[in-house]
Order: structure tokens, then sequence, then C-alpha cells
């Protein structure tokens, strides 16, 4: 007997009742994680897919260079913010030159209640 037909026979044994997953278990001699997984996957009716090593090696290298776009962008956005904190500090410093006022608060300086 071939897999699929196992899987197909222990899947349709649970669901017409004819036990549980441990006694499944021991009557096929597949683990009851295994048998409850094919039965959930017989449920919703979606299958694992088996990938071969060269399709994880393809994705990943996808993925690889997708995280590398986003890496850019994320540098390039890090970037802007310390030039955008960068003008806003000078504002200030110019702000409490000109002003003679202190803008920014102290360290330690006791807040109001």
């Amino acid at each position: 007997m071939g897999r699929e037909e196992k899987r197909t026979e222990v899947v349709a044994a649970y669901v017409k009742g004819r036990g549980s997953f441990r006694e499944l278990e021991r009557k096929y001699g597949i683990s009851g994680s295994t048998i409850h997984r094919w039965v959930k996957e017989h449920e919703t009716g979606k299958r694992r897919k088996r990938v071969s090593g060269r399709a994880v090696a393809e994705a990943m290298t996808v993925k690889e260079t997708e995280m590398s776009a986003d890496v850019k962008r994320l540098r390039k956005e890090l970037e802007e913010a310390r030039l955008y904190n960068k003008l806003l500090n000078a504002m200030i410093d110019i702000a409490e030159e000109q002003f003679e006022i202190p803008i920014r608060k102290k360290p330690g300086a006791k807040q109001p209640k």
C-alpha cells in the first residue's frame, strides 16, 4: 500500500468513526499528530506541499532580494529622519540664540504640578 492510499484509508477510518487518533495510531503505526494533521487538512481542503531543496533555495534568494530592497529603503528613511532631526535641532539653536530664551527642557528641571 502506497503512502497516499494509506493516508486516505486512515483519514476515512477516522471520519467514519472507526477509531480515535490513538487507536488509529496503534493500528497503522503512524503518529497521532500526523493523523491529526491529515484529518485537519482533509477537513479544510488544504494540503501541505512538499518542496524540494532547490525550490527552498530559490524562495530564499527571492526573499533575500526583497529583504535587501527593504534594508535599502529603511536605511534611506533612517538617513532622512536623522537629517530632519538635525534640521530641527539647528532651528531650535537659532531660535534660542535670536530670542534669548531656553526652548529645550533642561535636565533635572522641576516640572510644575
